[in-house]
């Protein structure tokens, strides 16, 4: 299936565009920016499938984006302080489909910037379709900017509903998602992932369904932010020495291999310990507990780091992957515990 259809005919009549697919024939101003990129954008796209656009996404990374908003909607909740009505679910949905729209973009704009510069090549372990250039990096860098325009005008519309607060929650997460591959080269990437999906998300979600800043659902944001800190640094983990040959400098290069994957084994203990210390301080419902079941599949991905000194990098080839899927359970099972909370109590 294509997303877009291919233009079979188009011809200049004085100061319009027709363009014309089938029967269907349309009159378009030749001298509009807007017009031209609409075409270019159309043209480029209908090359490739949807299933190919949306796996160049890296669509299996989006529980780090999501689950901050579920989560925090389960916090208000727990807390009752969604207000009643409608209105908190709308920009619920609006909210989930706004922060995908931004991740993905921000996704191709990584894979966009790390293949020119040389990180992504044949020694990488990097996402095959620029690298086995089966899209073109050009096309990379379209969707990004369609996907960015998206994602603003969604924020404008939840803005809107809430109030110009999340202009600057969401301002400041647009730029640091820019600056994503410049700080992630210096290696400063891990610390912007944690602001942008431990700290702002949840701070702007909040904002968003309630109209003010809920400042101690930050709560949620050490043992989420540490989860989605996860998913990158196994990924660097993974690929220092082809970073290393590109000439940048990630936090994993720092620390080395072996210290990396021991401090990826504290990143599968830590979420579990600020839920259970945020119970203990009345910080979050007992319920939240919940959470712990996720120790299994943390567990696994603990074993497997651990293992680096036996089996090296072979031990934690997809952990970047695993560690999403544990933000998946892990996040949904703290959001379930927070949701009934107060049904049960």
């Amino acid at each position: 299936m294509r997303i877009f259809f291919s233009f079979r005919r188009i011809d200049r009549i004085g100061e319009f565009k027709k363009v014309q697919y089938g029967n269907f024939v349309v009159f378009l101003p030749t001298d509009s920016p807007i017009v031209s990129f609409t075409l270019k954008t159309t043209v480029l796209m209908g090359r490739h499938t949807f299933s190919e656009w949306f796996t160049a996404t890296r669509y299996w990374s989006f529980p780090v984006s999501t689950m901050p908003v579920v989560a925090t909607f389960a916090y208000l909740f727990s807390e009752g302080l969604i207000p009643s009505g409608p209105k908190p679910y709308a920009v619920l949905a609006l909210s989930l489909l706004a922060v995908v729209c931004l991740h993905s973009a921000g996704n191709l704009l990584s894979d966009y910037y790390d293949y020119k510069r040389g990180v992504d090549n044949e020694r990488a372990f990097a996402v095959p379709f620029l690298v086995h250039h089966k899209f073109e990096p050009k096309e990379y860098l379209v969707f990004s900017v369609v996907l960015f325009a998206v994602g603003a005008l969604l924020g404008i519309v939840i803005t809107l509903l809430s109030g110009p607060g999340l202009l600057l929650v969401g301002g400041a997460g647009i730029i640091l998602t820019v600056l994503y591959s410049f700080l992630k080269y210096r290696a400063l990437g891990d610390l912007d992932i944690f602001v942008i999906f431990g700290v702002l998300t949840v701070l702007g979600s909040s904002y968003a369904m309630t109209g003010e800043f809920v400042w101690n659902a930050l709560v949620l944001s050490v043992p989420i932010g540490i989860i989605t800190v996860a998913v990158l640094h196994a990924n660097n983990t993974l690929d220092i020495h082809s970073d290393k040959e590109a000439g940048i400098r990630t936090f994993a290069m720092i620390l080395g291999a072996r210290t990396s994957c021991v401090l990826y084994c504290i990143y599968m203990i830590l979420p579990f310990a600020a839920v259970v210390a945020a119970v203990f301080m009345g910080m979050l419902h007992p319920l939240s507990l919940l959470c712990v079941v996720a120790a299994l599949p943390a567990g696994k991905n603990f074993s497997r780091a651990a293992s680096y000194n036996r089996q090296g990098l072979e031990a934690i080839k997809g952990l970047d992957r695993d560690s999403a899927k544990l933000q998946l359970v892990f996040s949904g099972l703290l959001s379930l515990g927070l949701i009934l909370g107060p049904l049960v109590f």
